[in-house]
């Protein structure tokens, strides 16, 4: 087992959805010898590091510099690396090969030498259109990644896996994980986060139409994960030896219709529910279901259970969404743990 209580701890991307997430978690267990790795844009992602508690602040490509030209940045022994390009819309194949694949291979191979614990995002973007429950033990080579961004984070799990790296750090899948602190990510945001915005605007949601029979409007599937329990499974993954790649998702699937009722719910407001055309461009590539297999998850020993779905969303508009707040030290995870205290 690793010990995150010895050691600095660095999260890239930890101004992001997630690394904010976990910067949040740990600061829950006392631990701030964080040192936080970001590219700070014109965004106000740097508002979700204010109830924070952390050692340094680093540019990512400072931080990059750093490690390149071999200068101390602390007793280093955990990396959990979030940041990259997320967006699932961008063309610049380029600029996502560099930023999400070269970077954290250079990141991985300076973990390993420096005997450091590495975490890092991979995406279940990776698995492209298949439509099934997804696991996580199917051969890298079979996958096809439908944008350029699913494929920058699927390279590097193949390159890992062809050059046994993976034999030493552990790289996790995120499905569709929302939560507090997504406020910047644009067209990437959750639904509940638009559709919680749709509904303060107009009093409805809008939601694609299906294009499928067996599929009716608003009843395609997604395996949605909450932020707090996403975060539990990293740090749980992170804590653990374990290596290779693994699932982050509730292992449950859920239609758009369960997922925005709630936000009426709780803002005690009828549902009015709209159905809108896709734009062709996307029709190709839209899955109508993905949920993920948590067996090699639940095999490391994470036995909490996943918040309900409509208890995940009402937490979210209820503590967050509607007073604007960010994660702060106070909040508490909403899951309790499986196990009786003994």
């Amino acid at each position: 087992m690793h010990d995150l209580n010895h050691g600095r701890i660095v999260v890239t991307g930890g101004a992001g959805l997630i690394g904010s997430a976990v910067i949040w978690a740990l600061n829950r267990r006392g631990l701030e010898d964080i040192l936080v790795v970001d590219r700070l844009d014109s965004s106000e992602k740097w508002r979700h590091l204010v109830p924070l508690r952390f050692a340094d602040c680093l540019d990512a490509d400072d931080f990059a510099a750093r490690m390149a030209q071999g200068r101390s940045l602390g007793d280093i022994s955990t990396i959990v690396h979030l940041g990259a390009c997320s967006s699932t819309t961008e063309r610049d194949t380029g600029y996502l090969l560099e930023n999400n694949f070269e970077y954290t291979k250079n990141l991985a191979h300076w973990a390993v030498e420096h005997r450091a614990r590495f975490v890092y995002a991979s995406s279940a973007a990776t698995y492209g259109a298949l439509e099934a429950e997804l696991s996580d033990e199917l051969d890298l080579r079979a996958l096809r990644p439908l944008n350029a961004y699913g494929y920058s984070k699927h390279l590097f799990d193949l390159y890992a896996s062809g050059t046994r790296l993976s034999e030493h750090i552990c790289g996790l899948k995120y499905f569709n994980v929302f939560g507090p602190n997504e406020d910047h990510k644009g067209e990437m945001r959750s639904i509940v986060h638009k559709a919680y915005g749709q509904i303060r605007e107009a009093g409805s949601v809008r939601l694609f139409k299906s294009y499928r029979p067996e599929y009716r409007d608003g009843e395609q599937r997604r395996d949605f994960i909450y932020i707090k329990d996403a975060v539990a499974m990293t740090l749980h993954l992170a804590e653990s030896d374990a290596v290779g790649l693994y699932n982050v998702g509730s292992g449950s699937t859920h239609t758009w219709l369960e997922l925005v009722r709630p936000i009426f719910h709780a803002l005690e407001l009828p549902e009015r529910i709209e159905f809108v055309e896709m734009p062709n461009e996307l029709r190709g590539k839209y899955q109508y279901y993905t949920c993920a297999r948590v067996d090699r998850l639940r095999a490391t020993g994470y036995d909490r259970p996943v918040t309900p779905l409509a208890d995940a969303v009402t937490d979210y508009v209820t503590n967050y969404l509607a007073p604007q707040r960010t994660l702060e030290l106070t909040d508490a995870p909403i899951a309790a743990p499986l196990k009786a205290p003994s």
